[in-house]
């Protein structure tokens, strides 16, 4: 067991009076941060309950102490004024400080798209093993957190080993070094989290994982334009964003706003991607285009960016990303590996990956 785990299992053991759970699971300790002997958290509070939540504060200092290995331990109470609660407030302005870069990481693509459903984590874990086949050292870091995908898509499962409880060992399959929330939560359970605890675990996930060498690390988003895509777009250099749609004007409407929050953070549009671009029938060989067809084509025109390409709806892309082996690893001579192929060949001709 890590130094952090001990300290929540410690922090489990007191209870908030208020809500009658433990400190953690009522999500009171926040910020919890382990630096070689050292352990800093934060409490969050009602304001009217400082006095109160005081011997609540010491204990919880108390608790993180007994932790072997620990020396010091800082634990602050914070509190968030009544008038204007959390999902009010403000928000705060971006650091002046520039964007950092992750250690061993060439270059940092985002795949995105403004809604849910419309594929775009199955679009990047092709766009990855395509990569990884052309001999790029690629890395996949699943930062959708309320649904990660990628560990089924990949074929990958187990947790990832963590040997000084500061430095997270990535896991690795079809040559593509990868890391998700996914592989450190239960199958089946939900992570009910707020606003800095995203955070948080992003940017744990980009500092603290064992990346090595890579050329690319693609980072798979999480639908829309919240805190997951704010703290990635203001923290850490980013090369660009892919946008993922669908042909289909619903689809399109979410994703105008994706390019518009990236361009108000600054963030390259490298291009946009079709998905479910056309559908061919496996018995007769009609084509349809069940959602609508070149739509993507025609916004990408308007807003000018690029598009990079269209991938057809089809059932092996389904069935393969469901057997953890994407289709450009289990069918590579497809036509469809073709689309993912073609699109990893460009970003590789021009420069981007």
């Amino acid at each position: 067991m890590s130094i952090r785990e001990a300290v929540l299992a410690n922090l489990k053991k007191i209870v908030d009076p208020a809500s009658g759970q433990d400190i953690v699971s009522s999500g009171l300790v926040r910020a919890l941060n382990v630096e070689g002997d050292q352990v800093r958290f934060v409490i969050e509070i009602d304001p009217k309950k400082a006095e109160q939540m005081e011997p609540i504060r010491a204990a919880a200092e108390q608790a993180a102490s007994m932790v072997e290995g620990v020396e010091k331990v800082s634990a602050m109470l914070t509190a968030h004024s009544e008038k204007a609660p959390p999902e009010l407030k403000p928000k705060p302005k971006p650091s002046a400080t520039a964007p950092a870069a992750v250690p061993g990481v060439a270059r940092i693509i985002a795949i995105a798209s403004g809604k849910g459903g419309v594929g775009k984590s199955t679009v990047s874990a092709n766009l990855a093993c395509a990569l990884a086949a052309q001999g790029r050292r690629v890395g996949l870091l699943d930062a959708d957190v309320y649904g990660p995908s990628q560990p089924r898509m990949l074929g990958v499962s187990g947790r990832p080993a963590s040997p000084d409880g500061k430095i997270i060992l990535p896991l690795r399959n079809h040559g593509v070094t990868m890391m998700s929330m996914g592989l450190m939560t239960n199958e089946g359970q939900a992570v009910v989290w707020r606003g800095p605890m995203l955070m948080g675990a992003l940017q744990q996930m980009m500092n603290q994982v064992q990346w090595g060498e890579l050329d690319v690390l693609i980072v798979d988003l999480p639908p829309g334009t919240g805190d997951v895509q704010l703290t990635l777009t203001q923290k850490f250099a980013l090369d660009g964003a892919i946008v993922v749609s669908t042909p289909q004007d619903v689809a399109l409407l979410d994703a105008r706003k994706g390019i518009d929050m990236f361009r108000q953070t600054k963030t390259p549009i490298l291009g946009m991607i079709e998905n479910m671009s056309t559908h061919i029938c496996s018995n007769c060989g009609h084509e349809e285009h069940v959602f609508g067809h070149g739509g993507v084509a025609s916004e990408a025109e308007k807003l000018g960016v690029p598009l990079l390409g269209e991938i057809p709806l089809h059932l092996d892309i389904r069935v393969a990303a469901d057997e953890g082996a994407p289709i450009v690893v289990s069918k590579p001579e497809s036509a469809q590996a073709e689309a993912f192929r073609s699109i990893a060949k460009d970003l590789i001709t021009q420069g981007i990956a």
